[in-house]
C-alpha cells in the first residue's frame, strides 16, 4: 500500500484542505485510480518518508474551440447530429487572447497572511452526502465515452451553431448560404488555367466570364485558398471585378459574394467594399429571398453592414405582410447578428411571433429568442410568456442549445415563468456532462438573475465544473461565482468547487484590465458565502485596478465599496490595498442621495418608522437609514436599554421638532408643572405623554400582554416596557410590557436593526434569503447589532389591517424577551 498525501493551497484563501489518497499497488486498480484523478495545481507537501504527487494542471494558453456536434446538444439520431449543433459564441462574447503584449500576473501558491477561517469545519450533513451521491449518479449515467472525450477539449462552433433551425427547412437554402453544401473540387490544373488567362486577357473579360471564373476558383482544394487569395492573377480579376461592378446582374453578384465568402476574403479587402455598395444601390430592386441571402453572406464574412442592414429593415417593413415563415426567421436571425434593433419593427415582431408560433420548429423557437437577446430588442411579457408555455410543453424535445437561448431572453425579460423553470429541473441536470462550458454559465446565470433556486441543477453545475474549469474564459468564472453566491449556495463539493473557480481567476487575471467588471463580480459573489481570497481583492483595491474601473461601460463603484467595506468588517487582520477615503465619502454620499430618493420613502418602511416612533415615543427612539451603506438597503435602528426600556439616541434629527405635534400632546397645567419642576427619571417620554393626552382620566385596568402566541390576536395596540401607553382613549384599556423583558436585566442593552423586508430580499416563492442580504446580517451582527426582520409575508398584509394591529405586531417584535439574551 502506497499513501499519497495531496496538500492544496490556494493562495490566501480562508481555507487550506488536505486530502489523504491511497492508492493499492495493482494493475487492475491503477488504471482505474489515474482515470479519477482532478486536474490540480497543488503545493507539494514533503511528509517524512512518504512519497509525494505533484499533479500539474495544464492551462492552454491559446485556447481556441473546435466543432463539434454531440458537445453542446442532446444525442439525436445519426442523421439528426449533423443539424444538432451548438455554440459558445452565441452564450456570450468570445475573448481573443490580447497578445504578448499584455502581461500575465501571476501569485505564489503559499501565502503567511492568509485569512483567518471564517467558517467552522463541519462534517457535511447527511442530506448533503446524499445529495452529492445522487448527482453523480446521474453525471456517470449520462456521460458517455464519447462525452467525456469531448469534455477533454470543449466543441462548439461559434459561427455555425446558431444557424443550426437553418436545416430544419428546404426554404432556408434561397435564404441563407450553406458553407456544407457538397461542391465539386476543381483540379489544380484547371484553376491555374483559368488565372493565366485572366493575366493575359489583364481584364478584358465579360461580366459573364468573370462571374464564371470566381465560380470555379472557388471550388478549389480548400487548402488552396489562402494561396489563391495572395495570388496577383487573381488579384488581377478581383480589380476587374470591381472595374464591371455595375455591369454584373444581380445573381451574378450574389454568386461572386457566395465565392467569396467560400475563399474566406478579409472583410475589408476592395471587392467586399464594392460589392456592398453596389448591393445598397440596388436593394429596391431586389426580392425579399435575395436581401436575406445577401445579409447572410455579410454574416458569414464577418463583415459590418450597418447601411445595408438599414436598407434591408426598411424594405422589411413596407413588405411586412408578405413575408412567410422562413423568411421572418431568418430576418431575426440577421437582426440579432447584426447586434442593432430597429425601433419600428419591434411591434410588428411580436404580431409575426403570434401568428407563427404553433408553427415554429423547436430551433426556430430558440434562433428567434436568441436573436432578440443579441439585439437587445425589448418583447412584451405577453409574448414571452407564450414562448414559455410553448416550450415548457416541449422542451424534452429540444436541444439544450436552442433551451438555452430561450433562457437567455427569459433572464432579459425577468420572466417567472414556473412551470419552465420546474420542467427545466428535470431535463436539465443531465444534460450537464454534455454542455459546453458557456452554456452551463447561462443556465446557471438566468436562474440566480430570476432568483429562481433549484438544488439539483445547481449541485449538477458544481459536481461538473471542475473538470471543466480551464475553459472559463474571466467572464464564466465569475458569472458562476456570482450565481452561487447569490443563491447563497455552497454544493456539497463546496471546497473543490470554488478553490478551482479561484485557481481560474488568477490565471485570468491578464484579462480583467479588459473586463474589471467581471473580477468585481466573482470578488463579491465569493464575499456573499464568506471567502474572501487575500490577493485577488490586493490587486482589484488597487489605485492601478480602481482607475481601470472607471473605463468601464459598467458603474463599478458601488461593487467597490461593497467589496472593500466587507473586508473591512470580516477580515480584521486583512493587510492589503484599501479605497481611498475621499472614494469612500463620495461613493457613500452617492448611495444615501438614492436612498433618500428611492428606499426610505417606501410605502412598508414610511409605516414602519411611523408607528415605530409612536410606540416609543417620538422620532429620537427610531432612526431610518443605512447602518452599512455598501449594502444598499436601509435599516430602522432602535436602542433597549438593559431594562428593556428604549434609549433616545437620534437626538440629531432635523424633522423631529416637525413631527411633535405628530405625537398629540396637551400642554395642561400639571404638564407644565411637570416640566418645571421636573419628575422622576424612572418614567417614561411614553408615560408623560400619556397623561397629557387624559387628564382626570384615571389609569384604567392595566392588563398584561398575553404569551406570545396571543399577541398576534391583539386589537389594544403594542406597549413598550414599563408604560402604560393608552393606544385607543375611548376604550379606556392599558396595556404593559411583559415581565420577562423588564425582570431578565442584562449587564448592557441591545442595539436593534430592524429589516423591512421585500419580495427581492429572497429566492423566488421561497424564505430562502439572498447572498448580498446573507452578507449583510451577517456583518450587523459581527457589529453588534441584533437583526429583528419585518418579513414582507407578515408585514405587508398588516399594511392593509387596524393601526391597533400593526402597532401590536411591531410590539411583540421590538419587545421580545429573547432580544436581551442575544450577545450585543
Amino acid at each position: 500500500m502506497a499513501t499519497v498525501l495531496i496538500c492544496r493551497r490556494f493562495p490566501r484563501l480562508s481555507r487550506v484542505t488536505t486530502f489523504s489518497t491511497t492508492v493499492k499497488c495493482k494493475a487492475e486498480s491503477g488504471s482505474s485510480k489515474s482515470k479519477q484523478e482532478k486536474e490540480e495545481n497543488p503545493e507539494t507537501a514533503n511528509t517524512g518518508t512518504e512519497s509525494t504527487a505533484t499533479i500539474q494542471l495544464l492551462n492552454p494558453l491559446d485556447y481556441r474551440v473546435l466543432y463539434n456536434p454531440s458537445a453542446y446538444a442532446k444525442s439525436r439520431a445519426p442523421s439528426q447530429q449533423h443539424a444538432a449543433r451548438s455554440s459558445g459564441q452565441a452564450l456570450g462574447d468570445t475573448f481573443t487572447s490580447p497578445g504578448t503584449a499584455q502581461v500575465q500576473h501571476t501569485f505564489g501558491t503559499a501565502s503567511s497572511q492568509a485569512l483567518p477561517p471564517l467558517r467552522n469545519a463541519l462534517p457535511k450533513p447527511k442530506s448533503k452526502l446524499h445529495l452529492q451521491q445522487t448527482i453523480s449518479a446521474q453525471l456517470s449515467t449520462a456521460q458517455t465515452k464519447e462525452e467525456a472525450e469531448n469534455e477533454k477539449t470543449e466543441t462548439h462552433d461559434s459561427k455555425e451553431d446558431p444557424r443550426v433551425f437553418q436545416k430544419g427547412r428546404p426554404e432556408y437554402r434561397s435564404l441563407s448560404y450553406d458553407k456544407f453544401e457538397p461542391i465539386e473540387t476543381l483540379p489544380l490544373e484547371e484553376g491555374d488555367s483559368i488565372l493565366h488567362s485572366v493575366a493575359m486577357c489583364k481584364g478584358s473579360q465579360s461580366p459573364g466570364t468573370i462571374t464564371d471564373y470566381f465560380r470555379k476558383l472557388s471550388r478549389l482544394p480548400v487548402e488552396q485558398h489562402a494561396t489563391l487569395v495572395s495570388e496577383p492573377r487573381f488579384n488581377t480579376l478581383c480589380r476587374c471585378a470591381v472595374n464591371n461592378i455595375g455591369l454584373f446582374s444581380t445573381s451574378d453578384l450574389i454568386d461572386i459574394l457566395k465565392a467569396c465568402v467560400r475563399l474566406v476574403f478579409p472583410p475589408t479587402h476592395p471587392l467586399l467594399n464594392a460589392c456592398e455598395n453596389e448591393f445598397c444601390r440596388r436593394v429596391w430592386d431586389m426580392n425579399l429571398d435575395q436581401l436575406l441571402l445577401v445579409a447572410d453572406c455579410w454574416r458569414c464574412l464577418e463583415r459590418s453592414v450597418p447601411s445595408y442592414l438599414s436598407i434591408l429593415f426598411s424594405y422589411a417593413n413596407m413588405h411586412w405582410k408578405d413575408l412567410a415563415l422562413p423568411q421572418f426567421v431568418q430576418l431575426v436571425y440577421i437582426i440579432g447578428e447584426g447586434r442593432r434593433s430597429p425601433a419600428d419593427l419591434t411591434q410588428k415582431v411580436e404580431s409575426m411571433i403570434l401568428k407563427y408560433l404553433d408553427s415554429f420548429t423547436l430551433e426556430e423557437v430558440g434562433a428567434i429568442c436568441l436573436g432578440l437577446f443579441k439585439s437587445l430588442s425589448g418583447i412584451s411579457d405577453h409574448v414571452m410568456r407564450k414562448i414559455a408555455d410553448r416550450v415548457s410543453l416541449q422542451m424534452e424535445d429540444m436541444s439544450t442549445y436552442a433551451l438555452v437561448n430561450v433562457l437567455k431572453m427569459l433572464r432579459y425579460t425577468r420572466m417567472d415563468h414556473l412551470p419552465l423553470l420546474k420542467g427545466l429541473g428535470k431535463v436539465i441536470p443531465a444534460r450537464i456532462p454534455t454542455i459546453n462550458i458557456q452554456g452551463i454559465m447561462h443556465i446557471t446565470l438566468t436562474y440566480s438573475s430570476l432568483h429562481y433556486f433549484d438544488e439539483g441543477i445547481m449541485a449538477a453545475v458544481a459536481m461538473s465544473l471542475p473538470s471543466k474549469v480551464t475553459y472559463c474564459r474571466s467572464k464564466d468564472a465569475a458569472k458562476f461565482l456570482w450565481s452561487f453566491g447569490c443563491l447563497d449556495y455552497e454544493p456539497p463539493n463546496e471546497e473543490e468547487f470554488y478553490s478551482s473557480l479561484i485557481e481560474q481567476m488568477h490565471r485570468k487575471l491578464h484579462e480583467f484590465g479588459r473586463f474589471p467588471e467581471h473580477l468585481l463580480t466573482g470578488l463579491l459573489g465569493l464575499a456573499f458565502v464568506k471567502r474572501f481570497p487575500e490577493e485577488l481583492i490586493d490587486y482589484a483595491l488597487r489605485d492601478e485596478f480602481v482607475q481601470k474601473t472607471r473605463g468601464s461601460k459598467y458603474e463599478l463603484k458601488k461593487d467597490l465599496f461593497t467589496l472593500s467595506k466587507s473586508v473591512e468588517i470580516e477580515c480584521p487582520s486583512y493587510q492589503g490595498s484599501r479605497l481611498p477615503p475621499h472614494l469612500y465619502q463620495e461613493i457613500t454620499e452617492m448611495v444615501l442621495n438614492f436612498a433618500e430618493q428611492e428606499i426610505y420613502v417606501r410605502p412598508e418602511i414610511v409605516e414602519a418608522v411611523s408607528l415605530l416612533e409612536s410606540m416609543l415615543g417620538g422620532p429620537k427612539y427610531v432612526k431610518n437609514h443605512m447602518i452599512l451603506p455598501h449594502t444598499r438597503s436601509s435599516d430602522l435602528e432602535v436602542h433597549l436599554g438593559m431594562d428593556g426600556h428604549p434609549i433616545p439616541f437620534n437626538l440629531k434629527d432635523p424633522i423631529a421638532d416637525k413631527k411633535l405635534k405628530d405625537i398629540g400632546v396637551s400642554l395642561t397645567d400639571d404638564l407644565m408643572t411637570q416640566l418645571i419642576k421636573g419628575r422622576s427619571n424612572s418614567q417614561s417620554p411614553v408615560e408623560v405623554e400619556n397623561e397629557a393626552r387624559t387628564p382626570g382620566q384615571e389609569g384604567g385596568k392595566e392588563a398584561r400582554t398575553p404569551h406570545a402566541g396571543d399577541r398576534a390576536a391583539l386589537s389594544g395596540g403594542a406597549l413598550i416596557a414599563g408604560a402604560r401607553l393608552q393606544v385607543e382613549p375611548k376604550s379606556g384599556r392599558c396595556l404593559e410590557a411583559p415581565p420577562s423583558l423588564t425582570l431578565n436585566q442584562q449587564p448592557r442593552g441591545v442595539k436593534l436593526a430592524i429589516q423591512v423586508s421585500n419580495r427581492n430580499h429572497y429566492c423566488y416563492c421561497s424564505k430562502r434569503l439572498l447572498g448580498l442580504h446573507c452578507l449583510k446580517r451577517r456583518q450587523l451582527q459581527q457589529l453588534g447589532y441584533v437583526v429583528v426582520e419585518l418579513p414582507f409575508w407578515e408585514w405587508f398584509p398588516l399594511l392593509k389591517r387596524t393601526r391597533l394591529e400593526k402597532l401590536s405586531y411591531l410590539h411583540y417584535k421590538v419587545f421580545d424577551p429573547a432580544l436581551l439574551s442575544r450577545p450585543g
